[in-house]
């Protein structure tokens, strides 16, 4: 694609300067990325609005306090339940093993009993004791988790500072793009273009579609598990809901955390196999309906791909690194399908004094 070195060199030297700049700004880079995630996600909302003739700021602060104020609602309404819903589960988590214990594991009772004789004596005590302490330290870890990557920055500056970030990259979206697209390189505009509008493509379809699809979900397993009477279903369709936006996590913790909780409750069959029905349902959904509508096939993004972006941003930069895997993810993914396909096209690939061949 490119003749010489020169230009290998300088997009190269660019791209390592850019990772070091994020890796040494890190601490501070948590409320601009989330006012740039923010705006990217809203900013075809205000597209609209804009294009019926409003002036764009008064959209951005209109989409921005409407985002809010979604929010705020939905916090004042969730919260509530589920801080009531938690701190009950803290504290029934050591009957809910023992209940787990009797009505669901006897056939392992007995085999730890022939295997080594006290051990399942000493597994009680452990569970009923240490309970409480596992569901203490998840959310410690949880807590570590933010309070790690707002090291620097207080709340308090993150909530100023996010709004404003979103509301100026929306206002200013149109400038911001059309000077990216001045400082391209002209001699390969129209391919670096291409896969610009690829890479969009793929983020926006991955990104606002996945965000539909866990709303959808969560509503589905709050609802559906709570009709069929499995406790704290609210906490549990809420957590299956946001965790729905990584691959098989979000499934499995709902068909674990329901199964669990459903075996430890009910006695009869027929009640677990309803809680069944619900995780099948959400599952059905979000396979066969929510999943490829709303995100699709055509994004190309694997969930395992997506599963370990995730993980090695949180590992590499905290939730800052949450944020950004899945756009490195997708620029990746499209930049390796350009690769391989102009490594196709080139002569490392082709054998010219071969015949044709698929």
């Amino acid at each position: 694609m490119f003749r010489g070195g020169t230009q290998a060199r300088f997009w190269l030297l660019i791209a390592v300067l850019t990772a070091a700049a994020l890796w040494l700004l890190k601490p501070v880079l948590l409320p601009f990325v989330l006012g740039l995630a923010i705006a990217y996600f809203l900013n075809p909302v205000v597209d609209a609005l804009a294009r019926r003739g409003i002036a764009r700021w008064l959209c951005a602060i209109g989409v921005l306090l409407g985002f809010a104020t979604a929010i705020g609602l939905l916090m004042l309404l969730i919260l509530p339940l589920l801080q009531s819903q938690v701190g009950a589960l803290v504290k029934a988590i050591p009957g809910y093993v023992e209940q787990l214990r009797t009505h669901a594991l006897p056939a392992v009772e007995d085999w730890f009993a022939r295997v080594s004789p006290g051990s399942v004596e000493k597994a009680q005590a452990a569970a009923g004791q240490y309970a409480g302490s596992v569901a203490g330290f998840a959310g410690k870890a949880l807590q570590s988790l933010v309070t790690g990557s707002l090291a620097i920055i207080d709340v308090l500056a993150l909530l100023v500072v996010t709004p404003v970030v979103a509301f100026y990259m929306m206002r200013d979206w149109p400038q911001l793009t059309g000077a990216v697209d001045s400082a391209l390189p002209r001699r390969h505009y129209d391919v670096i273009r291409a896969q610009l509008a690829e890479i969009n493509r793929t983020l926006s379809g991955f990104v606002r579609g996945q965000a539909l699809v866990c709303l959808c979900l969560g509503f589905v397993y709050g609802i559906g598990l709570t009709l069929t009477g499995v406790p704290y279903s609210a906490a549990i369709g809420v957590s299956a809901g946001i965790l729905s936006f990584i691959p098989f996590v979000g499934t499995t913790f709902a068909w674990v955390a329901s199964l669990a909780f459903a075996l430890a409750q009910f006695n009869s069959w027929m009640h677990i196999g309803s809680v069944v029905a619900v995780l099948l349902l959400g599952h059905a959904l979000e396979a066969y309906i929510l999943g490829p509508r709303l995100v699709g096939h055509r994004v190309g993004l694997h969930p395992v791909w997506i599963l370990f972006a995730l993980i090695a941003g949180a590992r590499l930069m905290g939730f800052t690194g949450v944020l950004i895997a899945v756009p490195v993810a997708a620029v990746t993914g499209v930049l390796a399908r350009f690769a391989i396909a102009q490594y196709k096209a080139s002569a490392l690939y082709k054998d010219p004094l071969a015949p044709n061949r698929p």
